[in-house]
């Protein structure tokens, strides 16, 4: 099967066709749910577009925890049916859709209490592995396992004597959540989907009370295309009212945004060969491998300022310390943090004010004829949402459409995965890089890791690594804007790459080399080079300060001390 290219000639192409000629389907918003939705679609034969007003993943999908789970607190909350089918999700994706993508992670959970509460966890966790394995999805991960309170702190050593009776370690799965969604985009672009992001909808275009069309605005080049569709689907995630809107429609369903903040620190601060999972007052709090870092979070708190760019208050960052540090022996400082990044749920409003009791579960609806709206929902579940967002489009067209195949459509990069990673050390010796930097390609890419080392191949310098992020190749910046859709420098920094949460400079020392790699793809000048690094500078130089405030209102007046896009 052919990859897709979504450089600059690409994305105009798209736009241009999809204006050119009537969509089976246009979806709207390039989140994980709308992405998927767009494979969906044109899996089934569908002709179909995807445009994105920023980046694919700006949103939330590029903001959460980064796990693949079955959501184990939710067995508390009685919710089975939402549980085994999030299991069922978690192992295709191990197993089957993307392996490349999606690892799984272990996780220890320290028992406070002798007795009932190994009991009570201990019966939870077993459910939560037997789920999994009644589905036929289970054996890509390891059960559950009881530990004594020296064998516990054998395995995490970081936690405090007191601070455990004994634990409880299990299993899930964690990915990076922003390349998943650019592999997604790139996988529905290969089957035939066109694609584009920086193309906002501004509005639905309406014969009588139909929705037959919108006009999207290109943010990059300027100019207006109205694109038809016989039915258009709204996957914007918390901008869902705001969509809904356009067509003078509330819907039929409000969505509400839980702000989650999570902080990343490196690995040796905390001494531990496991994840953790601790309870707070609230909800829960994870403590996450990443490569070399871990992730700590999240909050669970209602947030009703700018949605583009969610700010992370002092007030948050002291809670998640505060909560980390009640359990470790070696406690955490502001120091020791490298990044941070506050990301918004869309949550189905219910009758409870507190968000961590509103609704994960999806909803799909069809309040004006021509226009889906999909929202709610969890990122582990989101080819559920999107098939359940397809199904209801297809009962609008007047075709005989084919039932979703995505259970059985692998994205980019799996298939020959496991061949490749088992050649790893050929691959090493064949380019000349180092077999952990061979690892890193195929775990971020999969078999299309082989295009990487193309560039390398081309261009021997391409195979060094960053000056100030040892982590990535100078390749990878390269293509991503030729590959894989970025258009400016935050899109490298803060979601191809993660290096604006996983260096204590937030990328600023890394965004002129990624910017001068970047230009003649682009066709940038210096001035617009010199744009792009000065836009990500005042980012990071309004994200700290942020960070600085006492509470959401500062924090969020703060945050938008910073343009949105750098200027061309």
């Amino acid at each position: 099967m052919r990859t897709a290219t979504l450089g600059p000639a690409q994305r105009a192409e798209s736009l241009a066709a999809m204006a050119e000629r009537e969509l089976d389907v246009l979806v709207v918003g390039a989140g994980v749910v709308g992405a998927g939705t767009a494979l969906d679609a044109v899996t089934r034969g569908l002709s179909t577009g995807l445009v994105e007003a920023r980046d694919w993943a700006s949103g939330t999908s590029s903001r959460s925890s980064k796990l693949i789970h079955g959501g184990l607190r939710y067995l508390e909350m009685l919710d089975f049916a939402l549980v085994r089918e999030a299991l069922k999700e978690r192992g295709l994706l191990l197993e089957r859709l993307a392996p490349h993508l999606v690892k799984p992670v272990p996780f220890l959970y320290p028992l406070q209490h002798k007795g009932w509460e190994r009991l009570y966890a201990g019966s939870g966790v077993a459910l939560y592995d037997a789920m999994s394995m009644a589905r036929g999805h289970g054996r890509g991960l390891p059960m559950h396992r009881h530990l004594s309170r020296s064998h516990a702190l054998r395995v995490a050593p970081a936690l405090k004597k007191d601070a455990l009776v004994g634990a409880l370690q299990y299993y899930d799965a964690q990915m990076d959540d922003a390349r998943f969604v650019a592999t997604l985009v790139r996988t529905a672009a290969a089957y035939g989907a066109r694609v584009a992001n920086r193309a906002r909808v501004t509005s639905f275009i309406r014969e009588g009370e139909r929705v037959v069309g919108a006009r999207v605005q290109d943010v990059e080049a300027g100019g207006e295309y109205d694109i038809r569709a016989k039915q258009i689907v709204n996957a914007t995630g918390v901008w869902t009212d705001d969509t809904q809107s356009m067509v003078g429609e509330r819907g039929q369903f409000h969505v509400r945004a839980s702000k989650g903040i999570h902080l990343v620190v490196p690995k040796d601060r905390i001494h531990s060969t496991s994840g953790l999972i601790l309870r707070t007052e609230k909800s829960v709090l994870f403590v996450i491998p990443w490569g070399r870092h871990w992730i700590i979070g999240t909050t669970d708190t209602d947030w009703d300022l700018d949605k583009a760019h969610p700010a992370a208050s002092s007030a948050d960052i002291d809670y998640l310390l505060e909560h980390v540090n009640s359990v470790l022996s070696v406690p955490l400082t502001r120091d020791d943090v490298e990044g941070v990044y506050a990301g918004l749920r869309p949550l189905l409003a219910g009758e409870s004010d507190a968000t961590s009791k509103l609704s994960r579960e999806h909803t799909v609806a069809h309040p004006v004829p021509g226009l889906v709206v999909v929202a709610g929902g969890k990122y582990t579940t989101y080819r559920v949402m999107a098939k359940d967002a397809v199904d209801e489009a297809v009962h609008g067209l007047d075709l005989r459409v084919a039932d979703s195949v995505t259970e059985e459509t692998p994205l980019l990069g799996a298939e020959g995965y496991h061949a490749l990673w088992n050649a790893r050390a050929r691959i090493a010796e064949r380019t000349g890089l180092h077999v952990v930097r061979v690892e890193h390609l195929l775990n971020r890419y999969g078999s299309l890791a082989e295009e990487v080392l193309e560039l390398v191949a081309e261009d021997p310098s391409l195979g060094q690594p960053l000056q100030a992020a040892d982590d990535y190749l100078r390749a990878e910046v390269v293509y991503a804007a030729s590959h894989e859709g970025a258009r400016h420098l935050d899109d490298v920094l803060t979601r191809r790459t993660r290096i604006s949460i996983e260096t204590f400079d937030r990328g600023t020392r890394s965004a002129r080399e990624a910017a001068e790699l970047m230009a003649p793809v682009l066709g940038w000048d210096k001035d617009q080079v010199e744009r792009e690094v000065q836009h990500y500078e005042k980012r990071v130089e309004a994200e700290r300060e942020s960070q600085r405030q006492p509470d959401d209102l500062t924090a969020d007046a703060a945050r938008l001390g910073a343009p949105d896009i750098a200027p061309k």
